[in-house]
């Protein structure tokens, strides 16, 4: 984190995101004083608050992306919410806090991936053991008398299964196994409308839950797996996974706001408005700094960041409540997209459209070649199509290009070693009369 200036975050940013420099900077800053206030005293430091961030702009011009790329770049618990989700029928108050408790999920599975990560050499050894018991169990002795000769045939066959497990050999082999299963005491049972029900409960009680032992017949690599993750989980510290995973989300735990400006309320609260009004009041104790109750232990988040979006087409952020205005002190407005914009997506950036829809191609062993001309003309149309129709910025070139590459990607496993070149004409022979009608543009593109 020491070497992550704020100019190497808006560089990696610059890799996968185009232009946006404001926002990128925006981020890149609030990233570097979370670095800086660790180095303070502990009586300074648990006075300096994130500068929460609220980016303004069209749909498909970065805004999440750039909230996804930078907790990566941090090793950041994430997580994504929609404010307008709050205002649904049936919302209760408590419900805002779901985020946090979604984030302390993020970073309990993050961190536990972490530990696993470092037993994986010894799980890996006795999960092998476990699978050579199972193909060969240990010999009975007769009596106290130990058959020498049994013992050493023993060990010799193990050491060549051993081998053969390795090489891949056993793979088609099926072994017996014993699985534990949580088991919901009161029997909810799995019927229409149940299920999930079953699936929500036995996630909210875990390790409360008993565990009944079943067996069953899997094949040798399913059973690997299975001992694997047994193995994994028993030679980790799960609480100090706890411990550690939600002391990261107190630190540096980013929760990304999107849609901020649908609980704005514009003008006098009434009607609809009021309960906007009372989404960012129940929002407003969680972004100043309160302690959540999750079933990991309670969570602080007063150092969280919260990056907040939004169109803002009908309001603006001074329409927020003035309290919550007054915790997202950073506003930074991003460019709508155009055709410069969509030449560049299409081909500088480390994911570039171009480049995955020509890897994905390439699996099938059939190579395509856009012709600058061609790339010219599918930026040319995304940007029209925008303009004619909804704008929604980069997506756009997603639909398109998924249009123009349809039947290739159709046909693609019956054209081994194939070559295509697409060119502007290809292009338009795709897409020219879906963007002449502009209903089936609507539809289609």
């Amino acid at each position: 984190m020491e070497n992550l200036t704020p100019r190497k975050i808006v560089q990696e940013l610059d890799k996968y995101i185009v232009g946006q420099h404001n926002a990128k900077k925006a981020v890149a800053i609030a990233l570097r004083n979370r670095w800086r206030r660790q180095r303070l005293s502990p009586e300074l430091k648990d006075e300096v608050l994130p500068k929460n961030i609220i980016m303004i702009g069209p749909t498909g011009v970065g805004k999440t992306e750039i909230a996804r790329r930078l907790s990566r770049l941090a090793n950041a618990p994430f997580v994504k919410v929609e404010a307008s989700k709050f205002t649904e029928v049936g919302y209760v108050g408590r419900d805002v806090e779901s985020m946090v408790r979604d984030l302390t999920e993020v970073s309990i599975s993050m961190v536990k991936s972490e530990h696993i990560e470092k037993v994986q050499e010894r799980a890996r050894a006795l999960a092998e053991e476990r699978i050579l018991d199972s193909l060969l169990p240990q010999p009975k002795t007769k009596g106290m008398v130990v058959d020498e000769e049994e013992k050493e045939r023993y060990k010799e066959t193990r050491e060549r299964l051993r081998i053969q497990l390795k090489e891949g050999k056993l793979d088609n082999r099926y072994i017996d196994i014993e699985v534990r299963e949580k088991i919901i005491p009161f029997g909810v049972v799995s019927n229409v409308g149940l299920e999930e029900l079953e699936i929500n409960l036995k996630e909210m009680l875990g390790s409360f839950l008993p565990e009944k032992p079943k067996r069953k017949k899997v094949k040798v690599p399913e059973a690997f797996n299975i001992f694997l993750q047994e193995e994994s989980n028993k030679l980790i510290d799960m609480d100090k996974v706890t411990k550690e995973a939600i002391e990261r989300v107190e630190q540096t735990g980013i929760i990304f706001i999107d849609e901020i400006d649908k609980i704005a309320s514009r003008g006098a609260a009434h009607g609809p408005d009021v309960s906007r009004e009372g989404v960012q009041r129940d929002l407003l104790p969680i972004v100043e700094g309160s302690t959540v109750a999750t079933k990991h232990g309670p969570v602080r988040t007063e150092h969280i960041l919260f990056i907040a979006a939004g169109a803002f087409h009908m309001t603006k952020p001074s329409d927020l409540i003035p309290e919550l205005q007054g915790r997202f002190p950073i506003r930074v407005e991003l460019e709508p997209l155009g055709k410069d914009e969509f030449l560049k997506i299409l081909t500088e950036p480390y994911n570039a459209l171009i480049k995955q829809y020509t890897a994905l191609l390439s699996t099938e062993e059939v190579e395509i070649n856009f012709t600058k001309d061609a790339i010219d003309e599918i930026a040319d149309i995304a940007a029209y199509v925008n303009e004619k129709t909804e704008n929604i910025g980069a997506r756009r070139l997603h639909t398109v290009l998924e249009k123009l590459l349809e039947d290739i990607s159709f046909e693609a496993p019956e054209k081994k070693n194939g070559k295509l070149t697409i060119d502007r004409e290809y292009v338009r022979s795709k897409l020219n009369e879906i963007v002449k009608d502009e209903d089936l543009s609507r539809y289609i593109l």
